[in-house]
């Protein structure tokens, strides 16, 4: 019998050393997920994006993806709504790495993080506010708990995320030097703009 990869990402991920935290990491950018078994914190700044966090607190398996929802002129709601679906992709490609990785579906356990509003007065679309919506009802209709979550609020936050225990870190950034962040988010939501939407939406089980 094959043992499992030890991870997964999307692409190849940014690896470095933690001398604060005194251990092996992984930064994921907007559009990225990583997935692992290995004793390995998870690191991604969060401005109207949001990043779950997703684990198997017994076999000590997570991962943590970051991604938003285009804003889009539809009318429909809901996690099949076409704007919606980039978040269910997102969502699944982190579940199935998850369960490739030998994660039990009925034992895992969600931490939710950002939805910042990063561009305040911007009226037309609170777009922090509808991914904080889309990651809730999401894992509701997934049965997938909630044990922590902090969204909202009006700042970019820091998230370390620690799968082998699944404790996380969020530091609120209160001050920016640079437009980094919001260059970063900008340029990803342009990207994910021109994908192509439909298809069908896969949920599956144990």
């Amino acid at each position: 019998m094959l043992k499992p990869n030890i991870e997964y990402a999307v692409t190849e991920p940014n690896r470095y050393h933690d001398s604060h935290f005194g251990c092996d990491a992984v930064k994921i950018l907007p559009g990225e997920y990583f997935a692992t078994r290995e004793n390995t914190m998870i690191v991604t700044v969060l401005g109207s994006c949001v990043s779950v966090c997703l684990y198997d607190p017994k076999l000590k398996i997570g991962g943590m993806n970051h991604f938003l929802l285009p804003s889009d002129n539809s009318n429909s709601t809901g996690v099949l709504a076409d704007s919606a679906r980039y978040g269910v992709y997102a969502m699944e490609l982190l579940l199935n790495d998850l369960l490739k990785l030998g994660a039990r579906r009925s034992a895992i356990e969600a931490k939710v993080f950002g939805g910042g509003n990063m561009l305040q007065g911007f009226t037309l679309h609170n777009i922090g506010e509808r991914n904080a919506e889309f990651v809730i009802e999401y894992l509701n209709t997934e049965n997938i708990p909630i044990i922590a979550a902090d969204l909202l609020d009006v700042y970019p936050r820091k998230v370390y995320f620690f799968p082998h225990t699944g404790k996380v870190k969020v530091r609120k950034i209160k001050s920016l030097h640079n437009s980094t962040i919001l260059d970063r988010e900008s340029e990803y939501r342009l990207r994910v703009r021109n994908l192509p939407t439909g298809g069908d939406v896969e949920l599956f089980g144990d």
